[in-house]
């Protein structure tokens, strides 16, 4: 499969062809960097994981070349550290037993730019080639530009498509701000308490963030938990480890329906949840 960087790669773990790696895709995740999906897309991982008719694919859009560094990387180049990163998402690819992980290898710059399609383009063509029943993205509250911009991108290249070539299921996902703030209603709950090893080896096989100064993977774990333990104030816990999404599935299955709206939907939401309480307690 062609891409419109010559530095774009496939790679698959079991050593199928790229094509049936693609063609056998049921969960498809898209983020921007290395270490996002293993961040944001756990329940398509696991949906996969030991499994033979369900099957995991990764697209890395950026080429992570401005990450953080310290330590044992803080003096390694731009350059080095794409490579580092490959390294170690292909690491994961393994652990996690993904059908493929695909690199685009953009850089943040070229992605943010409305302007340039080349993104839109290859991620149309992945989709199309997958044809996944479940996909995954950074949700459009996430607070990092690069992530916003992912998802934008992924959600033009699946309104590209006819409707019958699209997922049935798209959702945004956790990384740069949590979506517990969404009403529960609203909210997408992914319990994921199998594989609790699995987890904790997908992020921390990403030394360069670990040890370079981000302590991913603490907090992923960490956040997990609280969520499952916060969700709900008068039950006990139903789960040990969640994860929550947004749906984004609407976006996909209406092209009218402008993604600032569908999050302004949500916080308009929130907000009357918010002051119906304060209102109700006598605090309005």
């Amino acid at each position: 499969m062609e891409f419109m960087k010559v530095s774009a790669e496939v790679f698959v773990p079991d050593g199928v062809s790229a094509h049936e790696a693609l063609a056998r895709t049921t969960h498809l995740a898209v983020g921007a960097h290395q270490d996002d999906l293993e961040i944001m897309a756990l329940d398509g991982i696991l949906a996969g994981f030991g499994r033979s008719d369900r099957w995991f694919t990764g697209v890395i859009v950026t080429n992570g070349a401005g990450s953080p560094r310290d330590g044992l990387y803080g003096s390694y180049t731009d350059v080095e550290m794409q490579e580092v990163r490959r390294r170690e998402q292909r690491k994961a690819a393994v652990v996690g037993e993904y059908s493929a992980v695909i690199f685009l290898d953009y850089s943040s710059a070229e992605l943010k730019d409305a302007a340039d399609t080349r993104a839109i383009q290859d991620l149309a063509a992945l989709a199309k080639r997958c044809r996944p029943e479940v996909a995954y993205v950074h949700n459009l509250a996430d607070k990092h530009p690069t992530h916003v911009a992912v998802a934008l991108r992924f959600i033009s290249a699946l309104r590209s498509l006819p409707f019958e070539e699209r997922p049935s299921k798209v959702y945004g996902c956790e990384v740069w701000r949590d979506l517990d703030w969404m009403v529960d209603s609203d909210k997408v709950i992914f319990k994921l308490d199998a594989h609790e090893n699995i987890a904790r080896a997908l992020v921390g096989v990403f030394d360069s963030q670990v040890v370079g100064g981000k302590r991913y993977d603490l907090a992923t774990m960490g956040r997990r938990r609280a969520h499952a333990t916060y969700l709900e104030s008068h039950a006990v816990d139903a789960a040990q480890s969640v994860d929550f999404a947004m749906d984004l599935t609407p976006l996909v299955m209406d092209d009218t329906l402008e993604p600032g709206a569908h999050v302004a939907a949500h916080m308009d939401r929130f907000q009357r949840e918010v002051l119906a309480s304060l209102e109700r307690l006598g605090g309005a």
